[in-house]
């Protein structure tokens, strides 16, 4: 592995789609969407109210007035009460049914409010390689596209024999590390493990997972300093806040990834864990526009999609031009949309 990252994004109607790839591969998937029912994103500024202190955490319960509490860590020494009105940074955005982790910043005055939004996408994704350009254009859409599925999927072949499935549970993150070479020796069986570490870390980053993950590596594996640097190297570009804990005797690595931003999947399913409406509107508006610079001179190109999808879809169109539509069929289900040019 060389560590080569490289910059894309991609701009449509409604979202923009920011992508990192380390040596050609799929590492990180950034995603910004307009007109979003209001959450904390990482690193932005707000004033929020003490609803309740906990001592056994040594953090406090932070009325944001968004669906759920943060949670403000509190350092040794530091106190607050409740009913105070306090100004955090958020530094890790909610998840689940999790509100997001905050920092102290100071004691504030007023009503919960967004003091200062986070950094623009493009700021955010430049930060991964500063020294790297950013890539926009049909590349970026493409890779963009491709981000978005990998990460949903759950199992991932790396070679013929080498396999690593990446699920997410209620308190944890399982990874299951199938190595099925017949008669491989020990060589083979540690370089599938240092070779599924890497690739699980970048994975994780992927669908912007975090908290405890725990490898079922192949094998005894027996060569724990080995496995334990190779663990350390792969998951060292999200530090600070890694934790390797250790490999156990059934051959188990748990390490603990710290959360930062909203996972993927949730930003693109729906509770059911399947696509959104809004998902599957903003796939439809990139269709349409697909349709408008391949076809300069259609007088009109008219999307057809469920209800639903295209109440999602109203707010954007516009942004395309007169000469594009959407019409709502009942007919569709939510995952099914049509495009045609008059």
């Amino acid at each position: 592995m060389t560590g080569v990252r490289r910059l894309y994004l991609d701009r449509s109607p409604g979202e923009a789609r920011a992508v990192v790839t380390l040596d050609g591969k799929l590492e990180r998937l950034l995603i910004d969407r307009e007109a979003e029912p209001q959450r904390a994103r990482l690193c932005e500024k707000w004033r929020g109210r003490v609803r309740r202190v906990t001592r056994g955490f040594r953090g406090a319960f932070v009325d944001l007035g968004l669906p759920h509490d943060g949670l403000l860590a509190l350092d040794t020494g530091v106190r607050v009460t409740e009913g105070a009105a306090v100004e955090v940074e958020v530094t890790a955005e909610a998840h689940a049914d999790k509100g997001p982790t905050l920092r102290l910043l100071a004691p504030g005055e007023g009503l919960p409010l967004r003091l200062a939004l986070a950094p623009p996408l493009d700021v955010r994704l430049r930060a991964f390689a500063p020294d790297a350009k950013i890539e926009k254009g049909d590349e970026a859409r493409t890779l963009a596209d491709e981000a978005e599925m990998a990460a949903l999927e759950r199992r991932f072949p790396l070679t013929l024999d080498l396999t690593v499935t990446v699920e997410r549970a209620r308190g944890m993150i399982p990874v299951d590390v199938d190595f099925g070479a017949a008669g491989a020796g020990r060589n083979a069986i540690l370089e599938a493990n240092r070779t599924a570490l890497a690739e699980t870390a970048r994975l994780v980053r992927l669908k912007g997972l975090g908290g405890l993950i725990v490898i079922d590596l192949a094998g005894p594996a027996k060569e724990r300093e080995t496995l334990l640097a190779a663990a350390r190297a792969a998951f060292e570009p999200d530090d600070p806040g890694v934790v390797i804990a250790g490999i156990s005797r059934l051959g188990v690595l748990e390490l603990a990834r710290p959360w930062r931003e909203r996972p993927v999947a949730e930003t693109l399913c729906g509770p059911d864990g399947r696509p959104s409406a809004r998902s599957v509107a903003q796939r439809l508006l990139r269709s349409l526009e697909g349709e408008g610079r391949a076809d300069p001179g259609a007088a009109r190109i008219v999307g057809r999609c469920a209800p639903e999808v295209a109440t999602e879809a109203a707010p954007f169109i516009g942004a395309l031009g007169p000469r594009f539509a959407i019409e709502a069929d009942p007919s569709f289900h939510r995952f099914a949309f049509a495009t045609r040019v008059l």
